[in-house]
């Protein structure tokens, strides 16, 4: 373990592409994924922590839905970034892989210019119909003032967020786990001391906590930037490689389509799921549903830092033809993401008033958040599987099918599910979408994962390392 550390601080940038092919894959998965998962969790306590002191600084407890309001704006611009980040991430991996090191530079430089582009179109789109885009995602008369608010302040900071985080997945991707995740350690510490200082010192309110995301986002965002300005690391900005290249294009889009698929439908779900809560259950509903999202995030984001661990090692390792090492990845990721979510959904099910308190203070609130916690943890422990299996078809560029299983949960079975069990159940209907919709697609994504190993091996026999 130590020499593997020694690698990762004084290799040159061959050494650090030829670990991914040869190093142990346990190893791999935990100097890759451990960074990934503290940077992830810390970025995840970080919006908790925001939540909780938004909750309590502020006394109208319309505050809470008001932000939750938001949630479904923030998801779709974040969409859009990955849309550009998330493909690039996977297509340098593999063309590293394929030992292709000019083309990662190609990617690098394209993807950089489209997302900055995208970023300040949907800003300007978001800024013009704010008011009925928030109305759209189940706004109210009483929160749509602190959504309002508090969206127009971040959305400048929604780019850096894009620049942020997809680049930071591209320097994990060619071979800087560590440095990744001293980005997100980053931009939670300047969050959780600004926004604090912001709402109880200055007093400036729901805003305050949005201009101390900006602010650590810009500081992070100079951090990512920054390494890739370095030409003494793996993977930099090289002149000639800004020129856009259409089929690069495609290609980064093609793969991101996946991530920024699943991000859009968690955006209409969210937009329907508001609505349905604002008629069964008002804005006590919507905020319950906040408490759900921020405790699942924790989980949720483990989740995804063992995915961001294991996606360089199965691009490279898919690229370099070393079939083998893909399936034990493949293996151990899961089993690891299975038991984060298994506690999880145990947490969730029997503390529903403990976490509920941490955020609220309002009794009828809290009590809404029982009732929400109770029933749409009933299925959660099964998500951790089928985000790693729909993180293995993105890995591999295979963007159609990653497409279709981030979709089966939220477009295929939960929309329809929130058409019918809410006007027969109520707000109980509302509630217990989520656990059928994480059964069926869960066993959608064990079906599809188990065809595509078999598949595999038939084709392309393994390789003796």
């Amino acid at each position: 373990m130590a020499q593997a550390s020694h690698i990762s601080q004084t290799a040159d940038p061959d050494e650090r592409l030829l670990e991914l092919a040869n190093a142990p894959v346990w190893r791999l998965l935990i100097k890759y994924s451990l960074p990934a998962v503290i940077g992830t969790v810390v970025s995840a306590l970080y919006n908790i922590i925001d939540s909780i002191v938004i909750g309590h600084a502020i006394g109208d407890p319309n505050v809470v839905a008001g932000i939750a309001v938001t949630f479904p704006v923030m998801t779709l611009a974040t969409a859009l970034g990955m849309l550009i980040g998330a493909g690039a991430a996977t297509r340098i991996s593999i063309v590293l892989g394929q030992k292709d090191h000019r083309m990662a530079e190609i990617i690098l430089g394209n993807s950089v210019q489209l997302t900055i582009f995208i970023g300040l179109a949907y800003m300007s789109v978001f800024g013009i119909f704010v008011d009925p885009i928030l109305r759209m995602f189940g706004a109210s008369d009483a929160t749509l003032p602190y959504a309002r608010e508090f969206i127009l302040w971040v959305l400048p900071g929604m780019v850096l967020i894009n620049l942020t985080f997809s680049y930071n997945n591209v320097m994990r991707a060619s071979g800087y786990p560590g440095k990744a995740m001293l980005t997100n350690i980053m931009g939670a510490v300047f969050n959780c001391i600004l926004a604090p200082t912001f709402l109880f010192g200055f007093h400036w309110g729901i805003r305050g906590a949005a201009i101390a995301t900006d602010i650590s986002m810009l500081i992070t965002a100079i951090w990512v930037m920054s390494h890739f300005f370095n030409k003494n690391n793996t993977l930099h900005f090289v002149r000639g490689t800004f020129r856009l290249h259409w089929s690069v294009i495609r290609s980064v889009l093609y793969i991101g389509m996946a991530p920024f698929l699943i991000n859009v439908a968690g955006s209409v779900i969210n937009a329907i799921i508001n609505n349905s809560l604002l008629q069964y259950g008002g804005d006590d509903a919507i905020a319950a549903v906040v408490v759900f999202n921020r405790f699942v995030t924790i989980f949720v984001f483990i989740v995804i830092g063992i995915c961001q661990g294991m996606q360089p090692i199965l691009g490279y390792n898919y690229g370099s033809g070393k079939y083998d090492r893909l399936f034990r990845t493949l293996r151990l990721a899961a089993a690891t993401a299975l038991c984060i979510t298994i506690i999880g959904s145990l947490t969730g099910h029997f503390f529903p008033r403990a976490i509920a308190s941490m955020f609220m203070t309002d009794e009828s609130q809290i009590l809404a958040s029982i009732n929400c916690l109770g029933l749409t943890t009933l299925g959660f422990w099964m998500v951790g599987f089928q985000i790693v299996a729909t993180n293995f078809f993105q890995s591999l560029g295979m963007a159609g099918k990653a497409v279709f299983l981030s979709l089966t949960r939220q477009i295929l079975f939960m929309i329809p599910l929130l058409m019918i069990l809410p006007g027969r159940f109520g707000l109980s209907g509302v509630w217990v979408c989520y656990p059928i919709s994480d059964c069926v697609s869960t066993i959608v994504s064990g079906a599809m994962l188990a065809w595509q190993i078999r598949h595999i091996r038939k084709m392309a026999p393994l390789r003796a390392q």
